[in-house]
């Protein structure tokens, strides 16, 4: 079939997605998880090699800091104590840099978390866990915590980026709960997930993959959608 049959084809399925998207509502913080004490949120490389410096920051992604920021203070003034950050830190000779530039390397100012973070007053009572892929499950203590806390039964999700880490982790989540017949809510508020653009043109200059950042968002959090992970608007 011809790209602009496809095209064509798509259109109306592309004009429901629109509709869709504009029409997520907003979910309460207390509606999110009434106890506190058996919610958990896991934010995905909110760091500074994708907010603020090096060749994958990106300013959609930096535009999530002040909704993240707002929903960690919402959150813990409503008692909820468990938030978990999971950041790149790649080994040099990272496996991933085949695929994407070299970033957010261990011990340099990209695998930092953001100083936004830094600044809140309960960031030493937050819980890090480094990872050498775009897979927050992988060989990174992650589960291991997960499996150390099984009074949490709803996970919110924010981070970046919406086709990448942060579509990993809310399917690894809801994958496992899936498989373990576990009963798991999983929560992506869509103002706190975002991708990076790289248009077609400037991907040509640079040898690159071309990365429509609006298209891939709403394509992945349906797909989120369509594997029984909440989207939401945001939470307030």
């Amino acid at each position: 079939m011809a790209t602009m049959d496809w095209i064509d084809t798509s259109r109306p399925f592309l004009e429901y997605l629109g509709r869709w998207r504009r029409a997520l509502p907003s979910m309460a913080i207390d509606q999110a998880y009434p106890k506190p004490e058996q919610a958990a949120i896991v934010s995905v490389d909110m760091i500074n090699g994708f907010c603020h410096e090096g060749p994958l920051a990106s300013s959609r992604v930096r535009g999530l800091i002040p909704h993240v920021v707002a929903v960690f203070e919402r959150a813990w003034a409503h008692g909820l104590r468990r938030i978990v950050l999971s950041q790149d830190t790649h080994e040099p000779d990272a496996v991933e840099f085949g695929q994407f530039p070299p970033h957010c390397v261990r011990g340099t100012a990209e695998s930092e978390t953001i100083p936004e973070f830094q600044a809140l007053s309960f960031f030493d009572r937050l819980t890090v866990f480094e990872k050498n892929s775009i897979q927050s499950g992988l060989n990174t203590g992650l589960n291991d915590w997960v499996g150390e806390h099984p009074g949490i039964t709803t996970f919110i999700v924010v981070g970046d980026c919406t086709d990448l880490c942060t579509y990993q982790l809310a399917m690894h989540l809801r994958l496992d709960a899936n498989a373990g017949q576990l009963k798991r809510r999983v929560i992506v508020p869509a103002d706190c997930v975002d991708t990076y653009d790289l248009t077609v043109e400037a991907a040509a200059s640079i040898g690159a993959v071309p990365h429509d950042a609006e298209l891939l968002h709403q394509l992945f959090l349906y797909s989120l959608k369509l594997n029984g992970v909440e989207v939401v608007a945001g939470l307030v």
